[in-house]
């Protein structure tokens, strides 16, 4: 079949590298794309948000599947419109995909469910947002009710950081503070049938020991050897099958990817978010792993054929991702600068560890960064300890000024 993949960062360079490796898939493209992947798929100019444009695009091309990357263009409803076009796509409606554009909804669905979360107060006066951070007190956990690409949540000890980030909020949801490790599993899901992948860990704040500001993630690890083999079931039965059921019950059912953040608490598991779409950085260690062919679990999920699908497959090895960021990020970050070393990664570490592009563009013959998070490292090995060494051993080959990257993604799982 030809694929259409929608977006242009490291979750999309990863799912066009795993759909380019599937015999099934006759011709792979990526709208809008980057340098990276623009290797393994041929790329097109489109506004990923604009619903009909992607639609023209995909029938043009004759696509027997698209596959929508990034939250922003599912929160505008560019699922709809393609399936609208009678062509098979894997991502939810706008409607469904409210679970993440909307933190209050989200809420709203899990207590229908009977989801184990936090409790939590929706607030949009300056009254409210007092109430709520005086009765859960430290830590603060703030989030912005809509899309803030990764960036919407602040935790923190310190009441007047948490209250000026709730008072820049249109709405805002304040909620207690959950203790314990944090988890990400991904589902596939064709709004009955539900498919969890592997579970894996990513590290959101920007500095070594999870110090500094929240990010869109600066790296990722799985499998983890520390977490309940039962985990994964668990999830199945208590968060994700009745999720899917209950927005099903409510007339807006969900295909796609479903994505729950968890905290493994003193309390058992609860989760902290939804989000819509795949998570980056965790699909590129997940998909590191996934032997079974991508496109038609992708093309199950979308047909409402999930139920025929065969189990999947894994490999044994572990996986690690490492984000290289450009300067100044996750505040504004400089752009245009260089990267060299990429080839020799390639020609020096492949195919145990590989580069995935994420904001990069070709300028003449150089490939230069392009936005915040610029590359994501991945590298497999027969445990955590071969996987990390390959990938720090990469990272240390790129030059790109003023870049950084943390130094303990799964330092302390790898030890253990």
């Amino acid at each position: 079949m030809k694929v259409l993949v929608i977006g242009g960062g490291a979750r999309e360079h990863a799912l066009c590298r795993s759909l380019s490796l599937d015999p099934d898939v006759t011709a792979l493209h990526c709208a809008p794309g980057n340098a990276g992947i623009a290797e393994v798929a041929e790329l097109h100019a489109v506004d990923q948000l604009d619903g009909d444009a992607v639609a023209r695009l995909a029938t043009e091309l004759g696509a027997g599947l698209v596959v929508v990357g990034p939250e922003a263009p599912l929160v505008a409803g560019v699922a709809d419109a393609v399936r609208a076009a009678g062509i098979p796509v894997f991502g939810p409606s706008r409607e469904a995909a409210e679970l993440e554009g909307s933190k209050a909804f989200a809420k709203d669905v899990m207590a229908g469910a009977g989801v184990p979360t936090a409790r939590s107060y929706v607030c949009t006066t300056p009254g409210e947002i007092d109430e709520a951070l005086d009765a859960f007190g430290a830590p603060y956990v703030v989030k912005d009710d809509g899309l803030a690409a990764g960036k919407g949540v602040v935790v923190t000890d310190d009441l007047a950081t948490a209250r000026a980030h709730a008072l820049a909020c249109d709405r805002v949801v304040i909620e207690e503070y959950l203790d314990g490790p944090e988890v990400s599993l991904f589902a596939i899901t064709d709004g009955t049938t539900v498919l969890p992948l592997q579970p894996a860990q990513d590290f959101k704040r920007a500095l070594d020991g999870d110090e500094g500001p929240n990010t869109g993630g600066m790296g990722a690890y799985s499998p983890l050897p520390w977490a309940d083999p039962k985990l994964v079931d668990e999830v199945l039965e208590t968060v994700l099958q009745p999720t899917v059921d209950e927005l099903r019950r409510r007339g807006t059912p969900f295909s796609g990817l479903l994505y729950a953040g968890l905290a493994i608490t003193s309390r058992g598991v609860r989760v902290i978010e939804f989000n819509a779409r795949f998570g980056d950085p965790e699909t590129q260690v997940v998909l590191a792993r996934l032997a079974t062919p991508l496109a038609g679990i992708l093309l199950n999920a979308a047909n409402g054929t999930l139920a025929d699908q065969a189990p999947l497959r894994w490999r044994d090895d572990a996986a690690v991702t490492v984000v290289v960021a450009s300067h100044n990020y996750p505040d504004t970050p400089r752009t245009g600068d260089r990267i060299t070393g990429l080839e020799e990664i390639a020609e020096l570490d492949a195919p145990h560890a590989y580069v995935l592009h994420a904001g990069t563009k070709r300028d003449g013959d150089a490939v230069v960064s392009a936005g915040g998070r610029v590359l994501s490292v991945t590298a497999t090995g027969t445990d955590l300890a071969r996987a990390r060494e390959r990938a720090y051993a990469a990272v240390g080959r790129i030059r790109l000024d003023g870049s950084q990257h943390r130094t303990d993604i799964a330092r302390k799982a790898a030890e253990a």
